[in-house]
């Protein structure tokens, strides 16, 4: 198992790598001027020229790209201009949000959707099948940031049951409770879709497992239903939920940054966004990098898990 987990931690070095590059290039391909952009109407030769020289956009590309990547290998993510303090700092200080809504759509839309998908194997072309099926439809089919937006006109305009945005109430509040009455709307509107591709896929690997021989031997033998499906079917098909799960779980990380938007929720996304919109470049690098190496790590760990449930996949 260890020989396993250090070829896999070896594996993702390239992949941190490729991120690196791809989003080093794509900032620096943007059309303008960043420094012109930064200082607005201050934007005189001398300052355009002085802020390059500061920013280091006055080296060459490739001299840019080894200088960034040096300094981020040593935990230097640079300084945020628009925030004027460390990226490091911004970054992590958002990503306590951004996990508490991604980690709690990624366990809604994980248990709802294995249930889901146990159910509707089980009851296979029965009514509950259909409802469940014709639901996954529609949760697959409505994109997370329009499910946002309607939950919002519902919720807390129409009905005023929950809060329009924000992750604390602004006057008090600040405790578990106000916490879970923020979060509801924006989890739910997160995991929607992700529940659905679950449902689906786990539907499928039950239907598989359901049709082996050994179900049938431990069904003519007596064994009760119950017993069948939660103790040997799904611990089998589990081998092949395993990896959408750690496939929604990217899905889900990068779909907080619409949901964060829609829902005003301070985390990585939002900081993104507004990053972009200023140009604040280390900013944006040190949050993609560090999203990214968090979904390739998460990935390792499902992989581990697949591997102790079905250890074929080591060899």
């Amino acid at each position: 198992m260890g020989i396993y987990i250090l070829k896999r931690l070896v594996s993702a070095v390239p992949v941190l790598l490729g991120i690196t590059i791809i989003v080093f290039l794509i900032m620096a391909m943007i059309p303008g001027d960043p420094a012109t952009a930064i200082l607005g109407s201050y934007a005189t030769p001398e300052n355009v020229e002085k802020l390059n020289r500061d920013l280091g956009l006055d080296k060459p590309l490739v001299q840019r790209y080894f200088i960034w990547l040096g300094n981020m290998l040593s935990g230097d993510f640079g300084r945020s201009f628009s925030l004027n303090r460390p990226v490091l700092d911004e970054v992590l200080e958002r990503f306590n949000a951004t996990l508490v809504l991604a980690g709690v759509s990624f366990v809604l839309c994980s248990i709802l959707g294995i249930l889901a998908g146990v159910v509707s194997a089980s009851r296979q072309y029965g009514v509950a099948d259909k409802a469940i099926t014709f639901t996954v439809l529609i949760g697959i089919s409505v994109p997370s940031f329009f499910l946002g937006m309607m939950m919002i006109l519902l919720f807390a305009v129409n009905l005023r049951w929950l809060p329009v945005s924000g992750m604390y109430a602004i006057y008090g509040g600040g405790d578990l409770p106000d916490l879970l009455h923020h979060l509801m709307m924006p989890a739910l509107a997160l995991s929607a879709v992700a529940t659905g591709v679950i449902a689906r896929l786990a539907r499928s690997a039950m239907l598989e497992v359901l049709r082996q021989d050994y179900i049938r031997t431990a069904r003519a033998k007596g064994v009760p239903e119950r017993r069948v499906i939660m103790g040997h079917a799904l611990r089998a098909a589990m081998v092949s939920i395993i990896p959408i799960l750690g496939i929604q779980a990217g899905f889900v990380l990068s779909g907080a940054v619409y949901i964060e938007i829609v829902f005003q929720w301070p985390g990585v996304g939002r900081m993104l966004v507004d990053a972009i919109l200023k140009r604040d470049i280390l900013l944006v690098q040190g949050g993609v990098v560090f999203v990214a190496a968090c979904y390739v790590i998460f990935n390792i760990m499902v992989d581990v898990a697949q591997s102790i449930l079905d250890p074929r996949i080591k060899t």
